[in-house]
This record gives structure tokens, C-alpha cells and sequence, in this order.
């Protein structure tokens, strides 16, 4: 029996789109012969929508929406996700579902009861966890069908209850054997997560002795990014096929023979893994926004250039407007790099010096610095000259402001608010120095589009004269890793220093991560490749006082 692993691409709430995309894609399927279709976790509405489950029209207009696919469905069985209404009084109003249509009408239903509540999650927010489901039975083939979190069991050790365990042990009281386990997800790329995740179902495929079949969504939505990958793993923990990542895919696969061929562009190198998730991000925020372009300030810097790259991959060159914006502090070679970087990606360019704005507001602002020394405030300006300047071309011509700062910098608070925080998206905001670097030599890995004196050189701000990045922060290889300890690893202060790191350095990083929370909260989305990231699953007050 062949099933049909189909990774979807949703707009969350737009139902006719994605019932549209449900209907195609099972088309093919059975076409191809298979008589299951899987997609994945909440495939009516796209995931997750987030408070939009508070709104009755919301609710109603899903409803209306999975009433009408099953009759529009070839002949086949089709697994996909939704929400469903609860009746009881007492508790949430609806359920994270799995159901099966058959013949014009829903046959199966299994309610997701593992309700993940950490960083970007917060499920029980809006949905009751389900009771133990019933196997699924198919051409007398018996499945166990799971919603995302429900194999995670393993990994997160707060829940009570194992729902494979419950499967595993309803198919042995019944004299059956378990043949796979089904699993629909909406699980969020970030790095590391793929070793540890097949580490996992590895281990519950040995576990209970079955198969699984695994599907995932795929696609940007809002920060996070969603990677596909979808697979078929037999009873003995290996990989037997995958789906492409960061793409909608469809992975066939044979109830006969499990151990079919690796298919589709296998993406498993971390580097290119995230290179191609913020490519993901910025074309579906963008297109899924409305947009269609996008503007940035190019300042002949490593993060700017790369900015520029991932921009015109996602949206091609001439839908990308580079801008550099020299003031009397830019350095030739910086200049130079700027032009010859929009030369090799080929989109447009043009060049607005800031000088003689920057002379203006001096003027404007002399009567009330009389007797102050020159100090951040004039740094600062400079950057917000250049915010003003590409918020207006934005306006202007349609096109979606991308910031182009880094983790590193964010968390210090190395940047100006209303000056280069100013945008629609911030691109790189979640990827740390030491990254950066290693995904401009991947997008140089053929040929040179970054120019090496951009990666090579020391990064400048260049807002007063022979400025340089690490007069104000530590080297970038301390910071990154002392940043990684305290966000990801959840380190405080004493723990750090017992890594080795300098005590006055770890105190002053803490120190920034704890009084920059401000900035970052007025900071644009940021698109989310690690573990933690600012914004989006970050729930820190901006004011506050507890020092570690």
C-alpha cells in the first residue's frame, strides 16, 4: 500500500487556499497510486494561529471550510489537521485535531494530547488535551495516529501520559500489531534540532518495535520557520526515506518495502539548513504581507551583504533595492564594497550620502549642545539619517524595509533605535556573529557575490573616525558563545565564569542582554534559526533589576 507524506505551505486563515492546496496535492497522490494522503498538523487553518482560535468567525469559518473538503477528495484516504469544537461545559472549546476522510465524510478523528506550553508554544492557551484515540485501520493495515507533541513524550519529561505507550498496548490487547506509527506536525526548524529529533523517533521506533510516518509543515510564518523534511523510519530506527527541506515536497512511500531511497534535495548541513530557512522566511513574510519587494541599506559590512543575498534569492534581483548611504566617516574600501556586492547579485543600487543632512541637524541642534562633547547622540543620529531615509523609500515605492543586525549585536544592544533597527523584518536578527560569517562563505561557495574584504576585514560601525566593532564588545568568538550559554543553555553568571570566562566580561554582557530588553521589544520580527531567540517565545519584562 503506497501513503503520500505531503508537506504543505499554509496562509494561516485563509482556508480556501489551503483546502485548495489539500485538494491538488491528493489529487496526485492517488494518481501515483496511494490510498493514504498525509498532511500535516492544522493544515486547514496553518499553524498556529494564535489568538485568531479566540474569534467565533474564525472558528465558524474553519468549520464551514472542513465540512466542504471531504466531498471535493479523490477516492483515497486522507489524513490531515484542524481544530474541532468541543461540547463539554467545562474546560477549552476545541481540540488540536487529526482526522481522516474517506468517501465524502470524516471517518477517524484523534485530538493531539500532549499540549506543548515552552518557548514559541502555548497550546493550552486554546485547546482541551484529547483522551486516548482508537487505532486507524486501513486495507487491514492498523496505524496509530499522533499530533506532533504526542511523540515527544521521551524528550520533554513534563507530561504523565505516553500516547505511542497507549497505542503500542491497545494494538497488543486487540491482537494486532502496530504497524506505524502516523504523526502530523507543525514543528519549527531551528539549529540542532534535526540530530535530536531523529534521535528521538529513533529511539521510539526500537522502543515499541513499529514503523512511523512522519509529516511536517513547511514554510515562513511570522518569525518561524517551518522545514518540512518529512520521513519514513522503520521499526529499527533508521531513515528509509525524507522529503526535501524548506519546500513543499510530496515523499511516497510503500507499506511493502520501508527502506525505500533517500528522495528529494536532502538538506542536513547546518550552515546551508539555515541559509535556506531565511530564504524561506523572507520571501513567505514578504509575499504572504503583501509585498512583492524590499529595500536595505548596504554598508560594504559582512551582515548587510548578507542581507542583500538571502533578500535576492528569496525574491530575485529585481525585486531588491540596495542603498548605501555614506557619511563622512564611510571608508573608501566600504564604499567600494557596497557597489561591487549589488554588481555580482544584480539588483538595483543607488547611493544617497548622508552629509549634508547630517551638517543640517549639527546646525539645527548646536544652540542646545553648546558646551557638550561629541558622544553617542551624534553616532546615533547618523544611523537614524539612514533609518529616515530608507522608512521613505519603503513608502514610496511599496517595498518592506530589511534590517539587517545580528543576534550578537541585539543582544548587547549595539544598535540605534529608529536608526538601523528601523524596518519590517529583521532577517539576521536571530543569527549570531561567529554564523554569519560561515553562511557569507557558503553563499561565496562557488563563486565570490560577498566580496572577501566584507568578510575579511574588521567589522565597523564607521560612525566616527577608525571605529571599530571590538572597542565596545568583546571578541566576537566570547561574546557569541557567552550569549549561547545564557539564552540557550540557560546559564546565569556563576555558571559561565565556571566555563572559563572572565568575570567582568560575563557581568558586562548580562548586564547589556538584561537593560537592552527595551530595545528589543520595538526591535521589527526577527526570523528565529536558534534555539532562543529574541521576540518571538522570549518573555522577559523590560524592567527589571535581577542581576545574576
Amino acid at each position: 500500500m503506497k501513503i503520500a507524506l505531503i508537506q504543505t505551505n499554509p496562509v494561516i486563515g485563509d482556508f480556501d487556499f489551503n483546502c485548495n492546496k489539500i485538494v491538488a496535492w491528493a489529487e496526485k497522490a492517488y494518481t501515483c497510486g496511494c490510498r493514504l494522503a498525509m498532511f500535516p498538523e492544522m493544515a486547514v487553518s496553518g499553524y498556529p494561529p494564535q489568538d485568531l482560535l479566540e474569534r467565533t468567525s474564525f472558528v465558524a469559518a474553519q468549520k464551514k471550510a472542513v465540512a466542504a473538503l471531504p466531498a471535493r477528495l479523490p477516492d483515497i484516504d486522507v489524513l490531515f489537521g484542524c481544530f474541532s469544537e468541543r461540547r463539554e461545559p467545562k474546560g477549552k472549546k476545541l481540540y488540536n485535531s487529526a482526522v481522516v476522510a474517506r468517501q465524502g465524510e470524516i471517518i477517524f478523528q484523534a485530538n493531539k494530547q500532549l499540549l506543548p506550553t515552552y518557548d514559541v508554544f502555548d497550546e493550552t492557551r486554546y485547546f482541551e488535551p484529547g483522551d486516548a484515540t482508537e487505532l486507524y485501520v486501513l486495507d487491514g493495515h492498523c496505524f496509530g495516529v499522533t499530533v506532533c507533541e504526542d511523540i515527544w513524550h521521551h524528550e520533554v519529561e513534563d507530561y504523565s501520559r505516553e500516547p505511542v505507550a497507549q497505542l503500542y498496548q491497545r494494538a497488543t490487547l486487540h491482537n494486532q500489531r502496530l504497524q506505524a506509527v502516523l504523526n502530523i506536525s507543525a514543528s519549527p526548524f531551528h539549529l540542532k534540532k534535526e540530530r535530536k529529533k531523529h534521535a528521538m523517533l529513533s529511539e521510539l521506533c526500537r522502543r515499541y518495535q513499529t514503523s512511523l510516518l512522519y509529516v511536517n509543515q513547511v514554510g515562513g510564518q511570522d518569525a518561524l520557520l517551518f522545514d518540512g523534511r518529512s520521513l519514513a523510519m522503520n521499526n529499527r530506527g533508521q531513515i528509509t526515506a525524507k522529503a526535501a527541506g524548506f519546500k513543499e515536497d510530496m515523499l511516497i512511500v510503500d507499506t511493502v518495502d520501508w527502506n525505500g531511497l533517500i528522495k528529494g534535495s536532502e538538506v542536513d548541513d547546518e550552515t546551508e539548513a539555515v541559509y535556506a530557512g531565511l530564504v524561506m522566511g523572507v520571501r513567505d513574510y514578504i509575499r504572504k504581507s503583501g509585498f512583492s519587494q524590499a529595500v536595505l541599506g548596504v554598508s560594504g559590512g559582512i551582515d548587510s551583504a548578507l542581507t542583500a543575498a538571502i533578500a535576492v534569492d528569496a525574491l530575485g534581483a529585481e525585486n531588491v533595492m540596495a542603498v548605501a548611504l555614506p557619511s563622512a566617516h564611510s571608508s573608501s574600501h566600504s564604499r567600494e564594497d557596497a557597489e561591487k556586492l549589488a554588481l555580482a547579485l544584480g539588483c538595483r543600487y543607488s547611493v544617497i550620502p548622508i552629509k549634508d543632512l547630517y551638517e543640517g541637524f549639527e546646525k539645527t541642534l548646536a544652540p542646545l549642545f553648546a558646551g557638550f562633547e561629541e558622544d553617542l547622540t551624534e553616532q546615533n543620529l547618523q544611523a537614524r539619517i539612514r533609518g529616515n531615509i530608507l522608512m521613505a523609500l519603503s513608502n514610496k515605492f511599496g517595498s518592506i524595509l530589511l534590517t539587517t543586525g545580528n543576534k550578537s549585536e541585539m543582544a548587547v544592544g549595539y544598535c540605534t533605535l529608529y536608526g538601523d533597527m528601523s524596518g519590517g523584518l529583521a532577517v539576521i536578527a536571530d543569527v549570531p556573529k561567529r554564523l554569519v560569517y560561515k553562511l557569507a562563505q557558503y553563499v561565496n561557495r562557488e563563486k565570490e557575490i560577498i566580496p572577501w574584504r566584507s568578510i575579511s576585514k574588521p567589522p565597523s560601525a564607521e560612525l566616527k573616525p577608525g571605529q571599530l566593532d571590538q572597542d565596545d564588545l568583546p571578541p566576537y568568538d566570547v561574546l557569541d558563545s557567552i550569549v549561547e550559554l545564557h539564552l540557550e543553555e540557560g546559564m546565569g553568571f556563576a555558571d559561565i565564569v565556571n566555563e572559563g570566562y572572565d568575570e567582568s566580561t560575563v557581568r558586562d554582557i548580562l548586564r547589556r542582554i538584561r537593560v537592552n530588553e527595551y530595545k528589543r521589544k520595538q526591535a521589527p520580527l526577527g526570523l528565529k534559526v536558534t534555539s532562543k531567540a529574541f521576540g518571538y517565545g522570549r518573555r522577559y519584562p523590560n524592567v527589571q533589576n535581577f542581576q545574576e
